[in-house]
């Protein structure tokens, strides 16, 4: 028991390490001709190697490997052409004021090539130490490369670093590759004229993964090593019963319901790692409850959350506002619920019966957790003629109502009809 605890502890720390690891995960889609990394190494390589200026923008939404692509793009170019790549890397989060950046350019730079720094310079000081230093490198056949993350955000203003930079570009002694990375694809359009006609415009397009990527991928992840220090019986055992979970229907429909709200890598990898921090030690395998424990994990639904500590006469409430919306009274108030309620109480009989004062409370109530709004802006009139509206999908009220546990039967019921 003890060895395979041991063995467990080591396979769970082995899995973790490759999730978090980008070489790992993307030399999966690395190989093909088509893949934007391959694109993206032939570019920057082609600059480096044929001694020529460029840029170029990688864009799409956040958490679909952009910099994670880039980083061993570098990474494989340095090992490549050691003597012949310096990279800076900004990021308009930190330095989208103009001055700020090219003083950061500056400092990275006399780090880079063992130089006095000075706080002191002035932007002009600066663009000009940034100029020279492009002209010696290209003299020396050094290819420098910006990274220029958040790129929409050095859009902004007047531009005077991405001109300066750019322009400095249209030297022949100087030699540079200018990547811009942003989740904005109108990045380019931003521009000032004078800037966009320096510019390339290259773009690579950085999309989700599709379904049938995010399955490989897990296999890719979840499968054990035969090679490792791990016992082979063990390993033999968790491949095959991970072989199985990944065959499984029930498996794909977590997937795809994970991959409905959100389909980028960052979300995928999240929801790995939370299932693989789920595995009982004991056993060491995993399971299809590992998984669908991480799913809920992930979806996180905070009005889901609110509904379990509802009362119930705010879940009555909440269920007679479904019922007019269902009725198609596109337009109700307080008064309107309270007829219906009186509707519900009249016609099962029900023990909950509460004063109009008291439902006045709980109506109140709803509207400070924001499962309900105003519809209107009548501030002048009274809570109890306001149109009013549910913030609450039919499917999230009906689980809401199956996980509060004081939640009467008939309401259930209700909401099923």
């Amino acid at each position: 028991m003890r060895l395979k605890k041991a063995a467990a502890e080591e396979a769970v720390v082995l899995l973790r390490t490759r999730i978090c690891n980008p070489n790992f995960i993307f030399s999966l889609f690395n190989d093909s001709s088509d893949s934007n990394y391959s694109k993206l190494k032939f570019i920057v390589s082609s600059s480096v190697t044929e001694a020529c200026n460029n840029s170029i923008l990688l864009l799409g939404p956040r958490g679909c490997g952009k910099i994670a692509v880039l980083d061993l793009v570098l990474e494989d170019l340095l090992k490549e052409y050691p003597e012949m790549i310096s990279v800076i890397k900004l990021n308009g989060l930190l330095h989208c004021d103009d001055n700020c950046a090219i003083k950061e350019i500056a400092r990275q730079l006399c780090i880079e090539h063992e130089l006095m720094f000075s706080k002191m310079a002035s932007f002009d000081d600066n663009s000009q130490f940034m100029i020279d230093m492009l002209r010696e490198c290209g003299l020396a056949h050094k290819t420098v490369i910006f990274v220029l993350d958040e790129f929409d955000l050095f859009a902004q203003g007047k531009q005077r670093l991405l001109y300066s930079l750019l322009d400095a570009m249209q030297s022949v002694s100087s030699q540079a590759v200018v990547i811009g990375v942003s989740c904005r694809l109108d990045a380019d359009q931003l521009l000032e004229k004078r800037v966009r006609s320096r510019f390339s415009h290259r773009k690579l397009l950085f999309l989700p993964p599709q379904k049938e990527d995010l399955q490989r991928l897990a296999k890719h992840i979840l499968l054990l090593p035969t090679d490792s220090s791990l016992p082979p019986d063990y390993v033999s055992e968790f491949n095959s019963r991970i072989s199985n979970i990944l065959a499984d229907k029930r498996l794909i429909e977590v997937i795809d319901k994970l991959s409905d709200s959100d389909s980028t890598f960052s979300n995928f990898l999240r929801f790995l790692f939370s299932a693989v921090s789920y595995i009982d030690l004991k056993t060491g395998l995993m399971t299809l409850d590992n998984f669908k424990s991480a799913l809920s994990t992930i979806h996180r639904q905070p009005k889901l959350d609110c509904l379990k500590d509802c009362s119930i006469l705010e879940l009555y409430i909440m269920v007679c506002m479904k019922r007019l919306e269902v009725k198609e009274q596109e337009s109700y108030n307080f008064n309107s619920v309270m007829k219906e309620y009186k509707t519900i109480h009249d016609s099962f009989q029900t023990s909950d019966n509460y004063s109009r004062s008291v439902c006045l409370r709980a109506f109140g109530h709803l509207l400070e957790r924001q499962l309900i709004e105003f519809a209107d802006r009548g501030h002048n009139q009274s809570i109890e003629f306001r149109s009013v509206k549910l913030l609450i999908a039919p499917s999230e009220l009906h689980q809401g109502l199956k996980s509060n546990r004081s939640c009467p039967a008939i309401l259930q019921k209700l909401m099923e009809s």
